[in-house]
């Protein structure tokens, strides 16, 4: 089942972003053929301010987990 993980930045947080972009990445790739597709939501200006995230996941705890253990929410941007 396809679940979008719609995700909105805490306000002035694009260096938390910026510095756990990496690790962000690295997860989204471990993924693997979960990971449909992703990317960075923009405010008029192009600065990202949230991310949209659509996996294939068993069910709705499966895909919580998976949100869960992104870098980007365990380090508090969501």
């Amino acid at each position: 089942m396809l679940f979008a993980l719609i995700c909105t930045d805490k306000p002035n947080s694009l260096d938390l972003r910026l510095s756990t972009r990496p690790e962000h990445v690295k997860y989204l790739e471990s993924l693997g053929a979960t990971l449909k597709t992703a990317g960075p939501f923009t405010t008029d200006d192009g600065s990202p301010n949230g991310s949209l995230v659509i996996i294939d996941a068993a069910d709705r705890a499966a895909a919580k987990a998976i949100a869960d253990a992104d870098p980007y929410a365990r380090a508090g941007l969501f």
